[in-house]
């Protein structure tokens, strides 16, 4: 037993704040606590550990916001709200505009059968939310989410997201099971009226079966054509969100990544987030179903036949340096994805005539990010004809043409437009790994960059919310579910 460092963690039971020990053993990594009433918890953290330093060597802690909604007084992670001890500000924001689904899927935390009680803000309460996230300072969200639940249960969704891009969010997504859209091509036309920048797909796999265990039901064909009727409708940045569960779906990643490559003029992302575990689990049993990001990585190489690689996949982090340089240039601060290098890793694919290549097959990464970084400290220290000079300089370490031609005007000016062009050529695939109690490290929640809002002002990181904060916040706001089906007859069938 190696011990990498201390930090802070919570009890999976009391969710008292505890000290807890990460360490390396037989090349893996992981976390112990002990609660004085509960126990010893042990968990695996990172399943390799040559990755975990790998991933370290790119840690980029932000300043956080210059106006945090809340105070230090119980310590983190109580305070959320964002408190001062935050160190990431908002990249994607996120509103939960019900928690009614007409699903009740086995792994879901957050619907309104499984905590009986109704959670859904008002049309006005969600304009809060919205203005308090572009408060923000400095960086207002640019950014946004509705989830739920299930979204498309809101009769008035269309109107929310034309609320949002009127408050001055560029990019807003639908989470959603893909039902609603499934029944009509109109619909996901409405959605692009609206001003949806894109669909985010609950996509677990390609096969019956795996849904009958994810969501309790065989939802395959209502998949497709969800896709099918965003294709007609010309809705074409779809993001497949994969809940990876050991057993259940980890031997289908390379289908589904070939699946997308042959969808690629309406996918644009797969996200594959490892099943996050709630609910008192024996050790033995989290171990049979916990899956982390490295074994992520290494499905992948193994299941792509090595086209995309482990060695192709970087942390989030990696592109902070790319963004502080394009500001600095600009004289702007643009969104910094400074959360914790273990939260999530990510690369992209080039699709040329139905075959994908790493983009970092076209470059070096490490080295292009060193000239970034470069670049950003010259223009800091006031050298902007150095700094510029540096930026075309780091060019030399990107050998494709089509990625010099979208990726110097980004460079140069920080083109949301050339950005699009750029991301609508390639196809990312990235792994988020969300926190549950057993797991939980507070280091990692200070530094999350995608942010709740909620009706009563405050701002929680995405971990915090799920694993602590949810029922105390929905409960509060409410009504129970009795009540609410007797207030609205006609929409009960909507809640399962």
């Amino acid at each position: 037993m190696q011990v990498i460092k201390q930090t802070k963690t919570i009890c999976p039971e009391c969710f008292k704040v505890l000290d807890a020990t990460i360490f390396e053993e037989n090349h893996k990594v992981y976390i112990q606590k002990e609660c004085p009433e509960h126990g010893k918890f042990q968990d695996l953290y990172w399943s390799n550990y040559e990755q975990y330093q790998r991933a370290e060597n790119f840690r980029c802690d932000g300043d956080g916001l210059r106006n945090p909604r809340t105070t230090t007084k119980l310590d983190c992670p109580m305070d959320c709200g964002i408190c001062p001890q935050h160190k990431s500000h908002t990249v994607l924001a996120i509103i939960d505009v019900t928690n009614r689904c007409n699903l009740r899927c086995p792994v879901c935390f957050a619907n309104a059968a499984a905590a009986g009680y109704v959670y859904e803000p008002s049309k006005e309460q969600i304009q809060g939310m919205l203005v308090n996230l572009r408060r923000n300072d400095p960086v207002p969200a640019t950014a946004l989410q509705f989830s739920g639940g299930e979204p498309t249960i809101r009769q008035d969704l269309f109107d929310l997201i034309r609320m949002a891009k009127e408050l001055g969010f560029r990019h807003i997504e639908v989470n959603t099971n893909g039902l609603r859209l499934a029944q009509s091509v109109d619909y996901c036309r409405s959605l692009m009226d609206a001003g949806i920048s894109t669909l985010y797909l609950q996509f677990d796999g390609l096969t019956p079966d795996v849904y009958k265990f994810t969501r309790g039901q065989d939802l395959l064909d209502a998949k497709m054509k969800a896709i099918e009727n965003c294709r007609e409708a010309g809705l074409n940045s779809v993001v497949l969100v994969v809940t990876l569960i050991k057993g259940v779906n980890d031997n289908q990643l390379g289908d589904i990544i070939r699946f997308a490559i042959q969808n690629f003029d309406v996918v644009r992302c797969i996200n594959v987030q490892p099943v996050s575990l709630c609910g008192r689990l024996p050790e033995g049993e989290r171990e049979k179903m916990r899956i982390t990001i490295p074994d992520f990585m290494q499905l992948v190489e193994e299941q792509t036949e090595g086209k995309i690689k482990v060695s192709d996949f970087f942390p989030v982090p990696a592109v902070v340096p790319v963004s502080r340089a394009v500001g600095a240039l600009g004289n702007k601060r643009y969104v910094e994805f400074t959360t914790h290098p273990h939260c999530g890793m990510a690369t992209y694919v080039l699709v040329q005539d139905g075959e994908m290549v790493p983009i970092t097959h076209y470059g070096n990464v490490e080295k292009f990010i060193a000239s970034m970084e470069k670049v950003y400290e010259n223009a800091m220290k006031g050298h902007g004809k150095r700094a510029k000079l540096r930026l075309i300089a780091a060019l030399r370490h990107i050998k494709f043409g089509l990625l010099r031609k979208y990726l110097l005007p980004i460079l140069q000016a920080g083109s949301y437009e050339a950005l699009g062009d750029l991301h609508r050529r390639m196809l990312m695939i990235s792994s988020m790994h969300f926190m549950d109690p057993y797991n939980f490290d507070l280091e990692r929640v200070q530094r999350c960059c995608i942010h709740y809002a909620v009706p009563d002002g405050r701002i929680i990181p995405f971990c915090t919310m799920n694993s602590i904060h949810r029922p105390e916040i929905e409960k509060q706001l409410g009504i129970p579910l009795d009540e609410w089906r007797t207030q609205h007859k006609a929409e009960v069938g909507a809640v399962m």
